[in-house]
């Protein structure tokens, strides 16, 4: 089956784009030091840019966005809610298994919350 309507792909990159920028505060500026603590890290972890990690959000981001723009095309947003909480508490879990603090896998769990809201958000305004 194919559907004649494009995605909206101005909506998915400003997704993307504002959902990583979100990243950046919500990682480097509310949650920094709870999210570290939480996480095991030591100053010296931080030093250097971990740039497969950050190559791999945007690409997650990405996939989530496009997951979203084409639940948005097909008006199913109940089905990116699902998408986006199944996300957040697969990544819980990963930070369970990483001996992550609870307060650290919230943490977690909530940005992607957070960037979904906001790639949902995008799909509405663009």
């Amino acid at each position: 089956m194919t559907d004649p309507t494009p995605l909206n792909w101005l909506a998915i990159i400003v997704g993307v784009v504002v959902a990583f920028g979100a990243g950046w505060l919500w990682y480097g500026k509310l949650f920094t030091k709870a999210w570290a603590e939480g996480s095991r890290l030591t100053d010296e972890d931080g030093k250097e840019m971990p740039m497969l990690a950050m190559a791999l959000q945007v690409l997650g981001l990405l996939l989530l966005a496009l997951v979203i723009g084409v639940t948005a095309q097909s008006n199913a947003l109940g089905t990116a809610i699902l998408a986006i909480l199944a996300t957040s508490v697969l990544i819980m879990s990963s930070g369970g298994f990483s001996m992550k603090s609870t307060t650290a896998m919230a943490i977690d769990g909530g940005y992607i919350v957070l960037a979904g809201v906001l790639m949902i958000l995008a799909q509405g305004v663009f």
